[in-house]
């Protein structure tokens, strides 16, 4: 009787053992709150891969994925310390470092802009040199805007060469595919996708392939945040671009990720934007997926220096670290072109 009482204490006691250190694992679990730069879609994919494929809990992270309403918004929130870690265009974060915001970019997803111009194919408009004389739809007060005349100068076209008029965004795709204005300048997540999903052909001229690559979306954080959370930091990094290898290599898994951590998604939408942006991860020179070399760095400052996006002079090294990457063995490699 007493051997059969003590196995079955000893029976319980294992099994508390082992529940107790299953909680014990699942409280070790550090809380990590991302930051995103818009609503969900495409371009966050390889999150919700990570998360929805267990990349971030096999280290020990707790990831929420919180929606975002533009890059300008999210790098104000960190720059005011409403928000640590996040994930914004490079420029935006780029432009209240300048200014004194303490944050730095730690892994760039997008390589390059998603900049282009784009017109439809029966106007037989093959290069960007076309593009003289033409009526060329802008959206007002955007970035991309501002960085127009970057394109023209690349490829030896003077400023007032080329109509351009400006127009809200709404009306862009609308203007084209009417014949309102030769061609427009959008982004390939974006625009491109609108006009072809009404049956457009396009002809695309892409920034990145015209002579202005620029860093783009990328992941960064507060400098007390990195000072404070190093680990989890490179952790997040780690795990986020295995998260993009896979959505990379599965983006069927990928949307279906992304619909499950994001219900309301629109799945359609989504597989377009993460097939239209998928060039950008090894573009401008990249060696590996997550990390923009020093050269982009330095061209970038250079090009936004120029349209006044960024102040001339300050130094590249002072918008981002690498020190959170994982190592070069770690990392995706990108197959030369």
């Amino acid at each position: 009787m007493r051997q059969g009482l003590w196995k079955s204490l000893t029976t319980v006691t294992i099994a508390a053992v082992f529940a107790a250190a299953a909680t014990s694992v699942a409280a070790a679990n550090t809380p990590v709150t991302f930051q995103l730069n818009w609503m969900a879609g495409g371009p966050n994919a390889g999150f919700a891969a990570a998360l929805a494929e267990g990349y971030y809990k096999d280290v020990g992270l707790d990831v929420t994925l919180v929606q975002g309403n533009g890059s300008g918004n999210t790098a104000q929130l960190v720059a005011n310390g409403r928000a640590q870690l996040a994930y914004a265009d490079a420029v935006a974060v780029m432009q209240l470092i300048a200014k004194g915001a303490p944050m730095k970019v730690v892994s760039t997803i997008y390589q390059s802009n998603p900049n282009a111009v784009m017109a439809l194919k029966k106007e037989n408009i093959h290069t960007v040199k076309d593009l003289v004389g033409k009526k060329v739809g802008v959206p007002s007060g955007s970035s991309q805007t501002t960085m127009l005349p970057l394109l023209w100068k690349a490829n030896g076209i003077k400023e007032s060469e080329v109509n351009t008029i400006d127009m809200p965004p709404s009306s862009m795709v609308p203007a084209l595919l009417q014949g309102q204005v030769d061609a427009v300048l959008g982004s390939i997540d974006a625009y491109q996708i609108q006009a072809e999903s009404q049956g457009a052909k396009l002809d695309v001229f892409r920034f990145a392939d015209h002579g202005v690559p620029t860093v783009s979306t990328s992941i960064f954080a507060s400098d007390d945040y990195l000072k404070s959370h190093p680990d989890v930091t490179k952790k997040f990094i780690a795990a986020s671009l295995k998260g993009w290898s896979f959505a990379l290599d599965h983006p069927e898994q990928a949307i279906k990720d992304l619909k499950k951590v994001f219900p309301d998604l629109n799945e359609k939408l989504a597989t377009q934007e993460l097939a239209a942006i998928t060039p950008l991860f090894c573009s401008g020179g990249a060696k590996y997926i997550g990390k923009a070399e020093d050269a982009l760095w330095t061209k970038s400052q250079e090009l936004l220096a120029e349209v006044k996006l960024l102040p001339a002079g300050q130094d590249p090294k002072s918008y981002y670290t690498d020190a959170y990457l994982p190592p070069a063995s770690q990392m995706r490699a990108c197959k030369a072109s």
